[in-house]
């Protein structure tokens, strides 16, 4: 057994107060801690009291008094008081609820903690259908799915970003070892130029002895070496550039062909968003209508038990107050031997009002249904919606790609074309200064020009090592400021690896973990209440194949299985139709304590209600009781007269509602 769900509430009782709600007028109840025993016939108010309590802890589920216009519960659990009133609308058709209840979100105590005749945990056992989807109905498998998909982005982009980082720890490696050459090489050809500048000094020194004009010549020369440098510097920069405009040309390419490949999906979005849209507007009515038919269901309900008053409705209808000593009022002959019709007023046999009802709750549970499958199709298409949204953005970012690389290779040709312009230029000035320097050179002279012409080249080869060795000096700190990140990236990448992991197996988990809860209290409660011939009920979780019409939220279905045993003793596979009605109520019910404990409802919830227990005999029903007394503070049970008589478990009972 668990640990008690609230332990600052453990000790304090709970004051219940009602006001017009279901059959009951205004009333005041007290709860203790533990097993409280709501007892009396049937029309004594004991489910609208439940319902009440519900409406107090969070629940909708909870109708008005028929011949009032609003009603109210207030729920003082130790020094916190929750609060809800219920209003009819302008039409009278719907009733509003406003205040502050126990919980925010309900789906899961609906389901597992107020677990009235027509729970739909209950439900789904006795139709032996819709296991699974029950179990999982509080779970928010969109919103899974959809961080999975946000972090699953995340991690591919770390993924890249440590990618290239291991690629960049290679490149540093290269680019090390090309610096180390550069340097080496920029030495000797600095010191290759120091000895060309010596020979040219001495040369001048020797040829200013013997002409005058040297320094004309050697003006030129200087102009000459100059703009051979300049026309070098030129052709490095042409290369450089058509390199460039080469590589922006091959990534618009890689583009445009991933382009190529995306389909157009605007016309499709338009038809998926048309689609959810229509179905959502299905499901909202389908919602209306489910609400509408349990309304009316628990209507009827408390019509049939008498715990909607429908003697005073009718009397309120008649001309002046109702006489007590006329007993031929239409109101008391209405409801004096059967039920009576609350539509028309005519007498009407119990038994074809439970016919009814049986008919409402079946055409309650095909809406359901189709709306489970409408909800099924909705996270489908919203699917459908997320990847065409993704590639139709995709298809955005590509064509923007393609406009500023077409931007950046347009830019790239007009640099060209004026380097190109500016080599022709270059070319014809280092061609007039050669000209020149032939008109100034005498014979004594070639060997100073030549030397003036590799002096020039070994500038000119300095100034690109040194470029180069600039670059690649960048290039070497930024890679080195970007492996500092390294560890940091993939600490963030385990992190939401694990976080992936935990989402992707949550579902799975929470399935497999609601199988082995009611495995196993099936298991010791049949001990417990002594099936004589029931050997077994389990659950079975198993994988199916995927609707080809849309796509589940599970590759799994909970198959219940029935084991009894034979005369003989041996054991043999039955059907959860042949289960007694009194062993279906305790399958439902321990179903939902799954669902309870899984979902964890017990940490949040400190109430279990439990009514409609007729059909389990007395004895199973005291062990029942004090096995699900163990899993909240307050258990609230409502029973009749002899069977409340039977409890032995220490329990407050409570018999004026």
């Amino acid at each position: 057994m668990s640990e008690m769900s609230s332990p600052e509430v453990t000790n304090a009782s709970a004051e219940v107060d009602v006001v017009n709600i279901g059959g009951i007028i205004d009333t005041s109840v007290s709860l203790r801690p533990g097993v409280n025993v709501l007892t009396g016939r049937n029309a004594t108010n004991r489910t609208s009291f439940l319902r009440a309590l519900m409406a107090a802890l969070g629940s909708d589920r909870v109708s008005l008094k028929s011949d009032t216009e609003q009603g109210s519960v207030k729920l003082t659990l130790g020094d916190q008081t929750y609060t809800r009133t219920l209003r009819r609308d302008g039409s009278g058709s719907r009733i509003q609820l406003d205040g502050d209840p126990y919980l925010e979100e309900s789906t899961a105590a609906n389901l597992f903690a107020f677990l009235l005749e027509d729970n739909e945990a209950r439900q789904s056992v006795v139709r032996a259908d819709g296991l699974r989807e029950v179990m999982m109905e509080p779970v928010d498998v969109e919103s899974i799915r959809a961080e999975i998909e946000r972090l699953e982005a995340k991690k591919r982009d770390l993924e890249t970003r440590l990618d290239d980082l291991e690629g960049a720890r290679d490149r540093l490696v290269e680019l090390r070892s090309r610096r180390a050459e550069l340097e080496d090489e920029l030495e000797e050809k600095r010191a290759e130029l120091d000895d060309i500048e010596a020979t040219i000094e001495a040369a001048d020194t020797s040829v200013e002895e013997t002409r005058k004009e040297q320094k004309t010549f050697e003006s030129t020369l200087g102009a000459l070496r100059d703009a051979r440098s300049t026309l070098e510097d030129i052709r490095f920069k042409i290369e450089s550039e058509r390199e460039s405009l080469t590589s922006t040309r091959d990534s618009i390419e890689a583009a445009r062909e991933e382009l190529d490949e995306l389909d157009e999906v605007e016309s499709e979005i338009a038809v998926v968003e048309e689609r959810i849209e229509a179905l959502t507007d299905r499901k909202r009515e389908l919602d209306s209508t489910v609400n509408g038919l349990q309304n009316l269901i628990r209507f009827n309900e408390e019509v049939l038990d008498g715990e909607n008053d429908l003697r005073e409705t009718l009397r309120s209808i008649e001309d002046g107050p109702a006489d007590d000593g006329d007993t031929g009022s239409i109101t008391d002959q209405l409801v004096a031997d059967e039920r009576v019709c609350w539509t028309c007023g005519t007498e009407v046999e119990r038994n074809r009002i439970e016919s009814m009802l049986d008919r409402l709750r079946s055409t309650s549970r095909e809406k359901q249904q189709e709306r489970s499958d409408l909800t099924s199709d909705l996270d489908e298409l919203r699917t459908r919606r997320r990847e065409l949204v993704s590639q139709r953005d995709r298809r955005q970012e590509l064509k923007e790609r393609i406009e500023r690389l077409e931007e950046e290779a347009d830019e790239r040709e007009g640099r060209l074309e004026r380097l190109t312009e500016e080599h022709e230029t270059a070319e014809r000035r280092v061609r007039k200064l050669e000209s020149r320097a032939d008109e100034l050179r005498t014979d004594d002279d070639d060997e100073l020009l030549e030397l003036h012409s590799e002096a020039n080249e070994i500038e000119f080869e300095i100034g690109r090592l040194s470029t180069q060795l600039e670059e690649i000096s960048d290039e070497i700190e930024d890679i080195e400021s970007q492996l500092i990140q390294e560890s940091e990236l993939e600490n963030r990448r385990q992190d939401i690896q694990a976080e992936l992991e935990e989402l992707r197996t949550k579902v799975d988990k929470m399935e497999r973990d609601a199988v082995s809860q009611f495995n196993d209290h099936m298991e010791t409660l049949l001990e417990i209440l002594e099936y004589n011939d029931l050997e077994r009920v389990w659950i079975e979780r198993r994988n199916s194949e995927r609707s080809k019409s849309r796509r589940s939220t599970s590759d799994s279905r909970f198959d219940l299985h029935v084991v009894r045993k034979g005369e003989s003793g041996a054991a043999y596979e039955d059907t959860v139709d042949h289960l007694s009605e009194s062993e279906r109520e305790v399958v439902g019910l321990v179903f939902a304590l799954a669902g309870y404990l899984v979902h964890e409802v017990n940490e949040e919830l400190p109430f279990v209600l439990l009514d409609s227990l007729e059909s389990i005999d007395a004895n199973r029903l005291d062990a029942l009781i004090g096995y699900f007394s163990g899993y909240a503070d307050y258990l609230v049970v409502a029973l009749l007269p002899e069977d409340a008589s039977e409890i032995t478990i220490e329990h407050h009972r409570v018999t004026d509602i």
